[in-house]
C-alpha cells in the first residue's frame, strides 16, 4: 500500500523477507531525504509503538526517512506474550535488523540514504550489536531508555556516534547505561537525561525531549556529513 501525502513524504507499507519468515514495517521517505532512522522497539512492543511513531514524525518534520517494522512476525509475537523469551533473545533481534539493513541497501528508494538506528528498550542493544556488524555503513545510534549492557561484546567494536538518553527517574536503567558508556568506543557518544522522566518517558514534556535530542543527533550524523 502507498500513499503520497500533500507534503511530499511517501509513506510505504512493506514486507521483508528474511530467511523463511517475512517481516511487516512501515517505510515513510520525505521528499529529498538523505538519511532513513531504522526503529528498532522494545520488550512486548511492535511497529505500532506510539512513542516510537511520535519519534518518527519528529524525525520526518527534520526531513529524514523512518522504518517501523517488527522484529518478530505475528505468531513470534504470540508465542512472546507468553512466555516474553524472544523479545530477550538479543542475537534473533539483532540478526532481524542486519537483515533488514541489507534490503534498505537492495531497495531503489532506500539504497542512497545514510542510515541510523533508533533502538528502545531491549531493541537498543540489537540496533548496537548491528552497529557492529554494519560497522561502515550505519552513521548514528540513539537509544531511547535502552539495554545497551545487553550488548555487552558489542559496545567495544560500536563506531557510530552513540548517543543513550535516560529518564532521570530511571535510576537502574542509568546505570546499566553509565556501565555501556564506559565500555563504548565509538569517538562520538553521549549520555543524555531527561530530567523527571520515568522509563516509558509518560511524563508531559519528556518524550518530546528525546525526539528533539533524537533529531539533533541524527541530522548531525546522517544529514551533515558526507
Amino acid at each position: 500500500m502507498r500513499e503520497l501525502s500533500n507534503k511530499g513524504k511517501s509513506s510505504n507499507e512493506v514486507k521483508i523477507p528474511i530467511n523463511s519468515v517475512t517481516l511487516e514495517g512501515n517505510l515513510t521517505i520525505p521528499e529529498g531525504a538523505k538519511g532513513i532512522v531504522v526503529f528498532a522497539h522494545g520488550s512486548g512492543s511492535s511497529r505500532f509503538s506510539s512513542r516510537n511513531r511520535y519519534v518518527a514524525q519528529e524525525l520526518q518534520k527534520e526531513g529524514l526517512g523512518t522504518l517501523l517494522f517488527d522484529l518478530l512476525t505475528a505468531e513470534e509475537e504470540r508465542i512472546d506474550m507468553i512466555t516474553a523469551h524472544l523479545r530477550f533473545d538479543i542475537d534473533l533481534l539483532a540478526n532481524r535488523l542486519v537483515s533488514v539493513t541489507n534490503w534498505l541497501f537492495s531497495n531503489p528508494e532506500t539504497k542512497n540514504l545514510n542510515i541510523g538506528y533508533f533502538g528502545a528498550s531491549t531493541g537498543a542493544a540489537a540496533a548496537l550489536i548491528a552497529a557492529k556488524e554494519h560497522a561502515n555503513v550505519i552513521k548514528a545510534v540513539v537509544s531511547r531508555g535502552g539495554r545497551p549492557d545487553l550488548a555487552e561484546k558489542a559496545l567495544p567494536n560500536v563506531k557510530a556516534p552513540t548517543l543513550l538518553i535516560v529518564g532521570g527517574d530511571d535510576y537502574q536503567v542509568i546505570e546499566m547505561n553509565e556501565w555501556a558508556l564506559d565500555r563504548l568506543k565509538a569517538e562520538q557518544k553521549e549520555l543524555k537525561i531527561v530530567p523527571g522522566a520515568t522509563h516509558l518517558f509518560e511524563e508531559p514534556g519528556t518524550l518530546e525531549q528525546v525526539a528533539n535530542l533524537a533529531g539533533e543527533w541524527f541530522k548531525k550524523y546522517l544529514l551533515e556529513k558526507e
